[in-house]
Order: structure tokens, then sequence, then C-alpha cells
């Protein structure tokens, strides 16, 4: 009896895990229909081509409007690149000190305090950067002001470190101290044991880590907002303004007409995006899943 009593509390579970992942999937293909409805009726007056390879945007020209998205694309790898470079050393660098040197104790502070910077608001992140980071990188590099792609870069990899740095931290943790126990058998010392075993055995779940960051990156809207500068043109440094596609989404969705073409236009930007951002789930989702067969 207590036996059926449990099973029938196990099968309520298991339904409402059930239904949650059910109504999540939904969400997204929800999502996914919505924007692919009303974005791509905006290529029947645009060219598909010229969409996405153009390196013009300007929808509200008096004589020809122009729908190239690669100028908002290139700005938005831009700012992607400076963010994984600051990030991914820095979060790989601490993901190695909490897992393979710092003590019990060191590593249950230190962690939970870097995952805490993933609780602060985009929005705060991008004020602080605007009144002080701004003018701090102007005054540093002699600039008119501070407003750029290295700014905008700099300050998301403060918001994508603690994603890149604890899943890290996971991956070189679940690596089976057999490894290590071995190695330090054969006279190799820590940061050989750390180099050439872990770091390895780990490869697919922090490359995984990388790429969970990356599609964080990619997706901030309020940071890049506030402190890239917003010029839809080709940069021709880091320090130059750029306008990544989520700012441009923000900026221009405010302005358009509902059910014009300019409007349709946003929504096929936001459809690219989305793509994009899907592409690097799966594929991180599938280093995760090579590194639970290790």
């Amino acid at each position: 009896m207590a036996y059926a009593r449990n099973k029938g509390s196990y099968d309520g579970v298991y339904y409402v895990v059930i239904s949650t992942a059910a109504l999540t999937v939904a969400a997204l293909c929800g999502i996914f229909i919505f924007l692919a409805v009303v974005g791509l009726r905006a290529f029947s007056e645009i060219p598909f081509h010229s969409f996405l390879f153009g390196l013009e945007w300007n929808p509200t020209s008096y004589d020809t409007a122009t729908w190239g998205t690669g100028v908002l694309f290139f700005g938005t790898v831009i700012v992607s690149a400076i963010a994984l470079v600051v990030t991914v050393p820095l979060g790989f660098s601490m993901a190695v000190y909490l897992s393979e040197i710092a003590t019990r104790n060191v590593r249950e502070v230190l962690k939970p305090l870097i995952e805490m910077i993933a609780s602060i608001p985009s929005v705060v992140l991008g004020l602080l950067g605007l009144l002080f980071i701004a003018p701090l990188i102007g005054r540093l590099f002699g600039l008119s002001n501070g407003l750029n792609a290295f700014t905008a870069g700099f300050l998301v990899a403060i918001a994508a470190l603690p994603t890149i740095a604890s899943i890290c931290e996971d991956a070189l943790s679940s690596v089976s101290n057999r490894y290590r126990d071995a190695s330090y058998a054969l006279g190799a010392s820590k940061w050989v044991t750390i180099k050439r075993i872990v770091v390895p055995a780990a490869a697919s779940g922090i490359l995984a880590a990388v790429l969970l960051g990356f599609g964080r990156i990619i997706g901030e809207t309020m940071i890049v907002l506030m402190v890239a500068g917003n010029s839809v043109a080709i940069p021709h440094s880091i320090f130059d303004p750029v306008r990544p596609i989520t700012a441009n989404i923000a900026i221009e969705m405010k302005e358009v007409v509902t059910g014009g073409l300019h409007y349709e236009a946003l929504f096929a930007v936001g459809l690219l995006l989305f793509v994009y951002t899907f592409a690097i789930n799966v594929i991180a989702d599938i280093f995760i899943k090579n590194r639970l067969k290790i």
C-alpha cells in the first residue's frame, strides 16, 4: 500500500515535469512561428540576399530605403568578439582556481559570489558603464567619448562571466579523481596534471560553457543599447561606435507603424537573431551531452 502511494506521488511529479517541458517547447515554437509569420512577409518586398548581406541599414530614407543587416551583424560580431576575448580567459582562470586550487571553504564563498554577478540587471551594468566606464575609457584612450564597441564588449563580458566560469568549473570538477591520482602517481606536478589531464578531459564541457556564454553575449540588449554608441556604420576600429542587432530592434520598434514594411523587417531581424541563438544553444547542448559521456 505504501509502495502504491509512493508510486502515485512519483507519477504526479512525472506528469508535472512533462507538462512543464511541453509548455516550454510549445512557447519556443510559438515564438518562432510568430516571428516567422510576421517577419517573412518582409521578403515580399525586400530581396533576401540584400537583407542578409547588405551593408547599409536605412529604412527611413526619403529616396530609397535600404535593409542590409550585414552592418548590424558586423556590430554584433565585433562586440561579441571583444566580450569573448575578455571573459573566456578570465572565466576559465576562475574555474581552474575554484576547481583545482582553492580550498573547499574558499570555493564555497567565491563560487556563489561569482554566480551572483548574473543577478545584476543588465540596465544597472549599462548605467554603470554609461556613467563611469565609458568616461574612463574615453580618457585612457584619448577619445571624444567612450560609447563604442570596446566599452560594450567589456561590459557584456562582465554579464557573461558567471555563465562561463560556473559551467567551466562544473566541467572541471566532473573529471574523475582517478585521472588526477594516476597523473600524480606517475610523478606529474599539479600544474602538469591540470594542463595535460584535467583540461583535455573536460574540453567538451569547457567549449559548451563558451558557447552558452556566447549565446548570452549575442542576445544582450540593454548594455549595448546604452554604451555601444548606436552608429549604423561599419567600424574601422574597436573604439568606433556600433549598433548590434538587439540594440537596433530596441531603438526602432517603438517608432514603426504596426503592420508596415519597417515593422515586418524588424521582425525578420528578430527571426534572424532567434535562429543564430538557437543554433548556438543546440551546438552547446551537443557538447554538454558529449561531456556527460566521459
